[in-house]
């Protein structure tokens, strides 16, 4: 055999591994002995298997010889379906060394160890060390296992590294053994991040085994977590919730009151030592905080059962799970020790990545309020300071003034999304309204113009859930929320960049304005030291105007839609209100008439929308004045969005080419109607094109027709007559065909109202 500091050789390999055999078949005779020499065998054969290539490929050679099978049997024996005890823990050792290095990138080696069972044995070995962890150990406290043991579990998960990387087989079984679940435990158990600072050598140690002990440890918590990746790289289903205390203990260590180095890790000559293991726990973190995020994004069950929460350490009582993200995301700091130990610089960029890491969190408690089985369990327990409902709206109360030093954009961001996803059900958005929580305004504080975007998406967000909810309706338009919109510049033009934002704000103002004429006025009227010109609806009809987007043209336009809906019903129309007379002027304009129009004009696949746009242009056109302004937005051009769907250039089937080959090719195809009237014209004579059109949509188009050709409805003195007889020409022969029709499917309904449009265009010639 080789001396002990010479590398042996392809030969001496051979030679250790079938010594190896044969000690095995010796087995239980003599074990003390034995296992001393099984360790020195196999000490030699994993020395020289660390050395790969040269004239004789010993990896390959040994792979397929019974090595694999007499390893695994070793390892069998010597831990016994337990931990194995201290006069075998030494040869263990040295039998993983030689497993390890056997199938380092050697994918025949790996499928040979599988063959005979190693990687499952070594599995089993960590499961017999989980086990012997004491029941009653504090999660923040590292288990007390000697220098050899960690030494052995260190080289067990490097083991599973080495045969798992990039080599399914093992790694599909692997995954089937929990074996990431159990390597989390061990990890989570060996190095708690931060405990090494207040850690005490034993009375019979060095600080030079204590200095190694945490060498090792926080070797083992960087291979573990590379373990931990690699196995659910591809199966995001790895952890069960059971396991959700584990991953999250880690951000306790990061919330005050923190520890400060003492004993051996103050001296000026483990300084390297103390950065090394800063280091691992700032690396815990960042593992911790990506596996919760896509453990929450991609498992359901883990979104449950964080809403349903398990205790830290399984005591009553004890912190949750979702309380412990929630006291990171608020209180988390990085240790102080920061200060002494980093650079400015390296300082500077641990805490964006900190900030990167509670932003991650953020998400997580946003995607687990969004779950639709959570929103009852986050409620369950009321609105105290206790739970998650007291908590978010506690930050909102706490940290709604963004100006400020201590603001936290942040909480409120994640506050006001994870309500707005818990605000499904009417009795829960009433709570937020009324006493003796009453949110809205702290929530209407915090629409500034200069306020962050993605404050103004949370706030207004949530306003738009609660909004939802008709009972708050008029309890949210008398707080002022309209006009707070306006001032918050949510729909001006540097809003632009977050569409989402004003679509969700156009959502609040549509909802409020749904048959309640009080904040329809709140709406359209500006309030006593306004300019007329900065009201909500003057800020949604520049914005509908403005934006290229169809979402935000249509939505918007669908505000004026329920305002004239609201401001033309019967209770508002009787009454003598000077307030919404005037509400009802600002909203009889040609700017609302085009929109209306050019709603109805790009709609032919939303016969809902052509609808809502009908109604309204008739309420308009009842109006004194509003008539001619109807007549004007009919047949007025629509914009190119509206009648130009498409351009490219015209190729005919005889000649594909001749797109390219003059001017009068480039010419675009038109697809769209040119008008607004175009289009009710299309509604009229196409019932059986698809998308079929409603008989109720076909009898509102007849109702426009009629009003708008009906006597007095265009002043006479306008000379519009002549604009009026346009849209009778180009509608007659369909209202006649339609006058005619009978039977079933609407037909009388249909017919009905056509006979009136005709009728009241003879009554206005007679």
């Amino acid at each position: 055999m080789a001396s002990p500091s010479a590398v042996p050789n392809a030969d001496e390999c051979r030679r250790a591994a079938r010594k190896l055999g044969d000690l095995l078949a010796q087995l239980p005779l003599d074990e003390g002995g034995q296992w001393q020499e099984i360790e020195i065998t196999s000490r030699n054969l994993a020395n020289g298997l660390r050395v790969k290539g040269g004239p004789v490929d010993s990896h390959t050679t040994l792979g397929k010889t019974l090595l694999p099978q007499t390893l695994t049997s070793l390892l069998k024996s010597a831990i016994n379906e337990s931990v194995p005890d201290p006069t075998r823990r030494d040869a263990v050792y040295e039998i993983l060394r030689v497993g390890a290095n056997l199938c380092m990138d050697h994918d025949d080696n790996r499928g040979f160890l599988l063959e005979a069972g190693f990687p499952q044995t070594v599995v089993s070995l960590l499961e017999g060390y989980t086990e012997s962890i004491p029941s009653n150990r504090y999660c923040g406290d590292p288990a007390p296992f000697a220098n050899p043991d960690l030494r052995v579990i260190k080289t067990a998960i490097g083991v599973l590294l080495n045969c798992s990387i990039d080599y399914e087989p093992v790694k599909s079984r692997l995954i089937a053994l929990e074996a990431a679940v159990t390597i989390l435990r061990l990890s989570a158990a060996i190095y708690p991040p931060g405990s090494w600072m207040t850690a005490q050598s034993p009375a019979e140690s060095s600080e030079g085994d204590l200095l190694e002990s945490w060498n090792m440890r926080s070797g083992l918590s960087s291979w573990a977590w590379r373990a931990i990746s690699e196995l659910r790289e591809d199966n995001r289903q790895t952890f069960s919730p059971d396991v959700l205390p584990l991953i999250v203990t880690p951000l306790l260590a990061f919330i005050p009151p923190h520890g400060s180095p003492s004993g051996v890790f103050v001296k000026p000559e483990t300084s390297s030592t103390r950065r090394a293991l800063l280091q691992v726990d700032f690396e815990c973190l960042e593992e911790v905080c990506s596996l919760i995020e896509a453990l929450v994004l991609d498992v359901e069950d883990i979104r449950l059962a964080l809403a349903r929460s398990t205790n830290i350490n399984g005591s009553a009582g004890a912190q949750s799970s979702l309380a412990a993200i929630l006291d990171f995301i608020e209180r988390g700091e990085h240790p102080p020790v920061w200060n002494t130990e980093y650079s400015e610089e390296e300082r500077a960029s641990r805490v964006r990545s900190f900030g990167m890491y509670k932003a991650a969190l953020v998400k997580v408690i946003v995607e687990v309020a969004g779950d639709d089985k959570n929103e009852d369990v986050l409620w369950e327990k009321g609105a105290g300071d206790d739970t998650f409902v007291g908590r978010m709206v506690s930050w909102i109360r706490t940290h709604k003034d963004l100006t400020t030093e201590n603001a936290r954009d942040d909480l409120i961001i994640c506050s006001t999304l994870s309500l707005g996803n818990i605000l499904r059900q009417e009795r829960h958005a009433s709570s937020l309204v009324e006493a003796p929580i009453s949110l809205i305004p702290d929530l209407l504080s915090m629409l500034e113009p200069d306020a962050d975007i993605k404050v103004k998406h949370g706030v207004v967000g949530l306003l738009k859930q609660m909004s939802h909810t008709p009972r708050v309706r008029p309890t949210l338009g008398s707080s002022g929320v309209l006009q707070k919109l306006a001032h918050s510049q949510v729909w001006a033009e540097k809003s632009d960049m977050a569409e989402i934002v004003e679509v969700s704000a156009i959502g609040v103002a549509k909802h409020l304005c749904t048959g309640i004429a009080e904040n329809s006025c709140h709406l359209v009227l500006p309030v006593d030291d306004q300019d007329p010109e900065l009201t909500a609806a003057d800020q949604i009809l520049a914005l509908v105007r403005r934006s290229d987007s169809i979402a935000v043209k249509s939505e918007g336009t669908r505000v004026f839609v329920q305002v004239i809906k609201s401001l033309w019903s019967s209770d508002a129309a009787s009454g003598s209100d000077m307030r919404r007379q005037n509400a009802r002027k600002a909203v009889v304009i040609p700017e609302v008439a085009a929109a209306l129009a050019q709603l109805v004009g790009r709609s032919r696949k939303y016969p809902i929308l052509i609808n809502e746009g009908v109604v309204a242009l008739t309420l308009l056109s009842m109006f004194p004045g509003g008539g001619k302004i109807v007549v004007d937005a009919v047949l007025n051009p629509l914009p190119q969005e509206v009648s130009l769907r498409q351009s490219k250039p015209l190729a005919s089937a005889s000649n594909p080419t001749s797109a390219s080959t003059g001017s009068a090719s480039s010419s675009p195809i038109v697809v769209g109607p040119t008008r607004a009237l175009d289009m009710l014209t299309t509604v009229l004579k196409s019932p059986e094109t698809p998308p079929l059109i409603p008989v109720e949509v076909r009898a509102n188009v007849c109702s426009l027709l009629g009003q708008l050709g009906k006597k007095g409805t265009v002043n006479e003195d306008d000379h519009r007559a002549a604009d009026v007889d346009k849209v009778k020409s180009a509608t007659r022969e369909l209202l006649e065909s339609s006058a005619r029709i009978s039977g079933g499917n609407g037909g009388a309904l249909m017919s009905g109202a056509a006979k009136k449009a005709l009728d009241a265009w003879a009554a206005g010639s007679s």
